[in-house]
């Protein structure tokens, strides 16, 4: 396997740059480019997408890793450090680690990372690893998670403006990708796609009206909040008795209805 080292400065020399070019783009000195090139250092985990990206390379293929293996392993990362999230994040959170130490840099598990670390409420290293994301990653849906990610982080840590900054750069999109499979495919994987989305469009109602609700009885409108939250429940009731699939949510998600039933009643 090439070294990390060896193969920058292939990839520099393939693209015809010098060591200064690469330091300046990365915003590190030509001394640990050099360093790099000669394994005396490794480069900083948070800028190892900003190489590959610059490169125009994966992470996995800077690392010159068998791409296809490399994916079927890190899903395996991905599937066991979820299966802790909710029960043990902290596991989950090492699992993650651990994964990373064996394919640094890998913009999945950076992702699931970041997502962790909002969790837990640590959102100086959400930053930091989210803009490295945002600047290396060449996977669209990974960059911009990150900025959903960064924004949350900005909004609590009290960064107003640079939480919309980073929304602005999340286009609007008016259709999914389930929502055109739903549209026109056809036979088991137009009902797959079907279920899916009207799985996350019902959760995103319910949200909506939520928000929606508590900020018109923040502003003293108790009688417009009393209507939304009875349209939220009116939704919620209507698929009490819905049938489980594979995605759609479990009858235990509907302890929604007794939340926000239990919000109505204090409306006075």
């Amino acid at each position: 396997m090439i070294k990390l080292g060896e193969k920058i400065k292939e990839l520099r020399k393939q693209k015809g740059i010098s060591q200064e070019v690469l330091a300046n783009h990365l915003g590190v000195s030509f001394q640990a480019v050099s360093k790099w090139e000669t394994e005396v250092a490794m480069p900083d985990v948070i800028l190892i997408p900003a190489i590959a990206s610059f490169f125009g390379v994966s992470t996995d293929e800077l690392f010159d890793f068998n791409i296809y293996e490399i994916e079927r392993k890190v899903e395996k990362i991905v599937d066991e450090h979820r299966r802790y999230f909710d029960t043990d994040i902290i596991k989950s959170e090492r699992i993650l680690r651990e994964g990373l130490k064996k394919y640094p840099g890998n913009d999945t598990l950076l992702n699931c990372l970041i997502n962790i670390l909002v969790e837990m409420k640590r959102y100086n290293e959400v930053i930091s690893l989210s803009k490295a994301l945002i600047e290396g990653t060449i996977y669209e849906d990974i960059r911009l998670d990150a900025y959903r990610i960064l924004a949350e982080a900005y909004k609590a840590t009290g960064e107003y403006e640079l939480c919309k900054e980073a929304i602005n750069n999340i286009p609007e999109i008016y259709f999914s990708n389930l929502y055109v499979k739903a549209y026109l495919l056809e036979g088991k994987d137009k009902l797959e796609a079907a279920i899916k989305e009207a799985s996350i469009c019902f959760e995103h109602l319910i949200w909506m009206l939520e928000i929606s609700a508590e900020l018109y009885l923040k502003s003293g409108d108790k009688e417009k909040a009393k209507i939304i939250y009875s349209q939220a429940l009116g939704v919620l009731k209507s698929f009490e008795n819905d049938f489980e699939t594979d995605y759609t949510h479990s009858k235990a998600d509907f302890e929604k209805t007794n939340e926000i039933q239990k919000k109505l009643d204090l409306i006075k």
